[in-house]
């Protein structure tokens, strides 16, 4: 039984002749609002949706989609019952392994580096794309961002070191991914205590489709948050 009242509002519909029954979209729902029955993903509860949208860029085969219609108000007292009844903290991850969210311990210090002559990885979490990050992940609480384009990491070779060391790294390509990232950008800043932001971008025109994308989501979370721009030339050199 659903106890919120009705309304108008943007709820997932989910296309089941599209779901290839992966799992991924259920693990990234933080609310329990998706369920897996005979083997496709179900809307359960449309009081459990609050309509942020998780589960979207985590869908292989674009089954899930926005709607506007009547649907029972989200309940979050309802979906914090739900959690606790079902220990979801618990639960293990059954979606996509490539999706399943980690935090990764680096080391801070010189003693705990790799062998001499190789330079340590400094990526702090999984996954890193953009599309496929949950915008309420808790590595993102205090965090300094790094917005990079996926090529600087291949332009740059001391990108780990320089720029991702003590970062949460989030990657994107605007042209290959065809999105607009802001509005993602914009639920990871407002839902979270992120304390500066860094846009890592290569010098080709069309990376600054992510320059813009992190710059209108800064100005649309309303909060005043030190930001800078880096810039990559193709032959592996910083711009500005």
């Amino acid at each position: 039984m659903q106890g919120g009242k009705n309304m108008i509002r943007r709820i997932i519909e989910i296309d089941e002749d599209k779901c290839n029954g992966c799992g991924a979209c259920a693990a990234a729902c933080h609310e329990g609002a998706i369920g897996m029955v005979d083997g496709k993903a179900k809307l359960l509860r449309d009081d459990y949706c609050d309509g942020l949208g998780d589960c979207l860029p985590t869908c292989p085969t674009g089954a899930i989609r926005f709607v506007e219609r009547e649907a029972a108000a989200y309940d979050e007292q309802a979906v914090l019952e739900n959690q606790k009844k079902a220990g979801k903290a618990q639960q293990q991850f059954s979606g996509c392994p490539g999706q399943r969210m980690r935090e990764l311990k680096r080391a801070t210090t010189n003693e705990e580096a790799a062998p001499a002559g190789i330079q340590p990885s400094q990526l702090a979490q999984w996954p890193c794309q953009i599309k496929l990050v949950p915008v309420n992940a808790p590595y993102f609480q205090g965090a300094k961002l790094l917005i990079a384009a996926d090529c600087t990491a291949y332009a740059y070779a001391n990108v780990h070191q320089e720029f991702m060391r003590g970062k949460v790294t989030i990657i994107g390509c605007p042209k290959l991914d065809d999105v607009d990232y802001s509005e993602k950008l914009t639920q990871i800043l407002e839902n979270n205590d992120i304390k500066s932001v860094t846009i890592l971008r290569m010098e080709v025109p069309c990376c600054g489709g992510l320059e813009m994308a992190a710059k209108k989501a800064l100005k649309e979370s309303g909060k005043f948050i030190p930001w800078q721009v880096v810039t990559i030339s193709i032959d592996g050199k910083i711009l500005d």
